[in-house]
């Protein structure tokens, strides 16, 4: 069984909270789950997010597809459709101009799951032993780190570390990348935006994750007060998907 929770917080510094993050169910009993972290002036973030995650998640609970490669033409379709979408929205409203979103979300089976994204908010998957980061973000500074320019411990201080490369609503052309992954009893998938992986490292993820004893809502909570307390210089949204076996979730 397929289990889910989520939280998000408009942490210590912001004056609004422009992550938007759902679960959907589509006819076949797959679980679609989506976080975004939107962007632009005035309530422009705001829009794009919900827009984002709405809009998926409606035509998703409308599919009955089963299986991975089915997911991922639809989403090839969706995600450029909603691309479309924020822009001509973006274009009629000038108080949304420049109004854009990243997002992430997986597309959970029994056994298989189908991670896909745009811009800087990411999957992890946490298997009780193992703890992975399944996404790049589309960033300038990852393509700075890729081309040896500068160190992943330079990034997270640079000066333009907010420079997405891609997101919905941006431009006329996105490229979404996809990962299949397997899923097996009790594996975890957590889904967030850079709030919480700008405040938290990946063993302080790893560590909640693996305190059994806190049901799924609590390791939600737990990481992003975490992330408050040692920051919270943005927005926080986590969302965990546990593919329930044994053991208590």
């Amino acid at each position: 069984m397929i289990k889910t929770a989520y939280a998000s917080s408009i942490g210590r510094i912001r004056k609004s909270n422009q992550d938007f993050v759902r679960v959907f169910q589509n006819k076949s009993g797959a679980t679609m789950a989506i976080v975004c972290d939107g962007m632009g002036g005035h309530q422009g973030g705001d829009v794009a997010s919900t827009m984002a995650v709405s809009h998926l998640g409606h035509s998703f609970s409308t599919t009955d597809f089963t299986d991975c490669e089915s997911a991922r033409k639809w989403l090839d379709v969706q995600l450029n459709s909603e691309n479309e979408t924020i822009l001509k929205t973006a274009d009629r409203f000038p108080d949304l101009n420049g109004m854009g979103t990243t997002i992430v979300l997986a597309v959970v089976f029994a056994e298989e799951a189908l991670i896909a994204h745009l811009g800087d908010s990411r999957a992890y998957s946490y298997t009780g032993e193992k703890f992975s980061q399944l996404v790049e973000d589309h960033s300038l500074v990852n393509e700075l780190v890729k081309m040896g320019q500068i160190t992943r411990q330079q990034a997270k201080h640079h000066p333009q570390k907010n420079i997405i490369t891609q997101a919905l609503g941006v431009s006329s052309t996105i490229e979404p990348e996809f990962k299949q992954i397997e899923l097996h009893d009790n594996d975890v998938i957590l889904l967030c935006t850079d709030g919480l992986t700008n405040s938290l490292s990946d063993p302080q993820i790893q560590q909640i994750l693996a305190t059994k004893e806190l049901s799924l809502k609590e390791r939600c909570r737990k990481l992003i007060n975490e992330a408050n307390r040692l920051g919270g210089g943005d927005n926080i949204t986590v969302c965990l998907v546990v593919n329930e076996g044994g053991d208590k979730q």
